[in-house]
């Protein structure tokens, strides 16, 4: 084994780390937003808009990522003089900003139907009791229903959040040098593949387990009952006791 080789396939692989992560994180918090609004208008929208939002849903979800991809950043390109006419063709040549949006609408998509799920798990009760409270609608979907349905859907993301990760390594087909894109290089330049891949698998399994984790510690946060409850319960020998 090559220990000098694979210390720097590392040390360069770790230097599109921050380009991975800007790419997975800001898709998913872009995604989030969308999905929220989404899944929300799901509930109790007009027939129209739910169903333009299934058909978005169902197209994001029924395609490779990678057609998606590759349609936004080389597919809208034969739409160059209509982009340049409405100011969008700087946004469309740019492929941080193409894998951007693919990342984003489909994890969107993924999004909408993993929080739709949470709010319809939301007992029924606990928003009359809160309507019966004298709570506005908005606030029991703000102080009731969302938090509660964002708690029962967070297992579910954080496995969307997982998928994201390793799907930035789709864009390198769109010349971004993120850890796959940068292992593709280092490849075509020693033709040690087995090595190079397993030092970049390494580095997503290292993100996902952080992100596993973090998805853990949260989950508990938020559900106080899987927490282990402290023993209340009095000694069998207190103190000052007699023997």
């Amino acid at each position: 084994m090559d220990i000098a080789f694979l210390a720097d396939v590392f040390r360069r692989l770790l230097s599109g780390l921050p380009l991975t992560l800007k790419l997975a994180g800001t898709s998913v918090a872009l995604g989030l937003l969308i999905a929220l609004a989404l899944a929300t208008t799901l509930q109790g929208g007009r027939p129209l808009f739910v169903w333009l939002i299934r058909g978005f849903v169902a197209a994001f979800r029924g395609t490779p990522l990678l057609a998606q991809i590759f349609l936004i950043y080389y597919g809208l390109g034969q739409f160059r003089p209509f982009l340049q006419d409405i100011g969008l063709w700087s946004f469309f040549r740019e492929p941080f900003w193409c894998a951007i949006l693919a990342l984003t609408l489909n994890t969107s998509a993924y999004g909408t139907e993993i929080i739709r799920g949470g709010l319809q798990s939301v007992p029924l009760g606990q928003i009359e009791a809160a309507r019966a409270c004298g709570m506005s609608p908005w606030l029991v979907y703000r102080r009731i229903t969302l938090p509660i349905a964002l708690r029962q859907a967070l297992p579910s993301y954080g496995n969307e959040i997982i998928l994201m990760i390793k799907g930035t390594s789709l864009t390198s087909i769109v010349t971004l040098t993120e850890v796959t894109g940068i292992a593709e290089q280092i490849i075509s330049q020693t033709y040690r593949a087995i090595e190079v891949f397993a030092c970049a698998s390494a580095i997503y399994l290292a993100l996902n387990f952080i992100v596993t984790r973090l998805i853990g510690w949260l989950e508990r946060r938020l559900s106080p009952h899987l927490r282990t409850a402290p023993n209340l319960m009095p000694s069998s020998s207190p103190r000052g006791a007699s023997a």
